[in-house]
């Protein structure tokens, strides 16, 4: 059965995409810990990100800090903060969060954001994707 990102990935579901390429995609949290909280997703329907291969591991990478990059240019932040659980939804993915303080991170705050508000943050990120 597709993970809700797959179906995602193949447009059955919309999503804020940000930045995608022919592997990955990167579109913004629905449930967000934060303005601009990013999903990194590997096309390629994996569980566990060890399960990747070495250059799919490293490519994912390299993808998320393109997106890390745009999200600190777009969302005031002190940091963009970096985590991969992977309880959620059984398909790879980098969570890129801007944070202030440690808190930011604990997954327990949320921010509620409007359809416009998602939409208007998402060009604004794929306008900073160098």
């Amino acid at each position: 059965m597709a993970t809700i990102f797959t179906k995602i990935i193949e447009g059955e579901i919309p999503a804020y995409k940000v930045a995608e390429d022919e592997n990955f995609i990167a579109f913004l949290d629905i449930n967000p810990n934060a303005q601009g909280h990013t999903l990194c997703v590997p096309k390629e329907e994996v569980n566990k990100i060890f399960d990747l291969g070495e250059h799919m591991y490293l490519q994912l990478m390299q993808f998320s800090r393109k997106v890390a990059i745009a999200l600190e240019k777009t969302v005031p932040c002190k940091r963009v903060g970096m985590a991969v659980i992977g309880l959620e939804v059984p398909h790879v993915h980098v969570h890129l969060i801007p944070i202030n303080e440690m808190k930011d991170m604990t997954f327990g705050r949320k921010v509620s954001m409007t359809p416009k508000e998602f939409e208007a943050l998402a060009e604004k990120i794929k306008h900073n994707i160098t």
